[in-house]
């Protein structure tokens, strides 16, 4: 009020506006980017290490390093009983299997980060997730399993959807997690010539392996109808020769019934396979149901395939040299149909319903990460993963995609 009555009392000296108003105006602004940078900064979670993060759309996660620091911290440990023993590298007495879990991907230009349990649980309750394909996805099925086992405040019940290997339901949140095993996902099973005679048997086909390109596995055929969330994965049986030699039991493909005549090569037949049942799922799945498809899990022998002698005793993840020589194509190598199944799944799920869940990059640095001869097999076991392990980054990166997806 003074100042109003000075200024009142002196009508004839002016006060000059410009710098006033200037003041007033960057007094403003500030206060108002003050207020956004405050409602817009992260919660910051004092359980599990958070990183900065890019926007996902500009974040590709496939590409990166293994490091440690700071470490990824383990959500479970060898006490949780769903992990099959010949995963167990921490009760087989493996020398690196403490540290496996602490291996951190790093992205180049963003961060993954690392799932929280209990918020997973909170978040989906009423859900039901299917893991569907061969043993390296219930690999992952297991790591998800013993993360959410250990956050979880209630009771867990064994309760299997129909056709399902294995699942649990955990009651307090209502989420069930199954796993439902299929090795081709089309339905396939033993043939033999038939002595009437037929297509197959006039070019000399005695027994062999009958794969049905457009009919789902039994296994999963119907799950499609309870998951909410689906993840799917086939490749290592497609190039098996100690189960589908092509010489005495080959893959014979039949589609509506019939032969596919002239008989596939079994890359061929995985691309109709493909085709058939990625309909079949975008047809038949509930209504807004979130589909992943798995890219390939690479194998890591290395001086002959598992019945000759292979094995894989390194205790620190590869270097990129060392990675590209163990799985280029054009080195022919025993490992080489980890990117060659890849890149019929690319083909096939173009243009497709379903969210391209890349481990393969990623999984091929991580030669040290495999049970080895910890696996209790008479060879050594350097297809599937230790558990605690590497699986527990795929998870992060499925529930990192899935969140995104959700945000949309």
């Amino acid at each position: 009020m003074a100042t109003r009555e000075a200024y009142s009392q002196s009508p004839k000296k002016k006060v000059p506006l410009f710098p006033l108003l200037s003041l007033l105006c960057f007094t403003s602004i500030f206060l108002l980017l003050s207020q956004f940078t405050t409602t817009s900064s992260p919660s910051i979670n004092h359980s599990l290490p958070t990183f900065h993060k890019h926007p996902r759309a500009s974040c590709n996660f496939s590409h990166g390093t293994w490091i440690t620091h700071p470490p990824r911290i383990p959500t479970y440990d060898h006490t949780c009983k769903e992990i099959f023993k010949g995963w167990n590298c921490l009760s087989a007495n493996k020398s690196n299997a403490r540290h496996l879990p602490t291996w951190r991907w790093q992205p180049r230009h963003c961060d993954l980060p690392q799932f929280h349990p209990l918020d997973f649980l909170r978040t989906h309750t009423h859900t039901a997730i299917g893991f569907v394909g061969d043993s390296l996805n219930r690999n992952m099925f297991v790591s998800l399993f013993c993360a959410l086992k250990s956050a979880s405040e209630g009771q867990v019940k064994k309760w299997r959807p129909a056709g399902a290997d294995r699942g649990f339901t955990f009651l307090a949140y209502n989420l069930t997690i199954a796993y439902h095993r299929t090795n081709l996902l089309a339905r396939y099973g033993s043939w033999s010539a038939s002595d009437k005679g037929g297509a197959l048997e006039t070019l000399g086909f005695r027994e062999g392996f009958r794969v049905d390109v457009d009919v789902p596995d039994s296994t999963w055929a119907k799950a499609l109808s309870f998951h909410d969330i689906l993840i799917f994965n086939t490749g290592h049986w497609w190039w098996a020769p100690s189960k589908f030699d092509p010489v005495k039991s080959p893959m014979l493909f039949f589609k509506n019934g019939q032969p596919v005549i002239p008989p596939l090569r079994s890359g061929q037949g995985l691309d109709m396979v493909l085709e058939h049942m990625i309909k079949y799922v975008e047809k038949n799945a509930r209504p807004g149901a979130v589909k992943f498809f798995r890219t390939q899990s690479p194998r890591h022998f290395e001086g002959g395939d598992w019945d000759q002698g292979g094995s894989c005793q390194r205790d620190r993840p590869l270097s990129i040299e060392q990675v590209e020589e163990l799985f280029s194509v054009k080195n022919n190598g025993t490992n080489v149909e980890t990117r060659l199944v890849n890149k019929h799944l690319y083909k096939a799920l173009e243009g497709s319903g379903f969210i391209i869940l890349d481990v393969t990059h990623m999984s091929e640095f991580r030669a040290d990460a495999h049970p080895s001869s910890a696996g209790g097999k008479k060879h050594d076991d350097c297809m599937h993963w230790c558990l605690p392990g590497i699986t527990d980054t795929w998870n992060d990166l499925f529930i990192e995609l899935l969140n995104s997806n959700y945000q949309e």
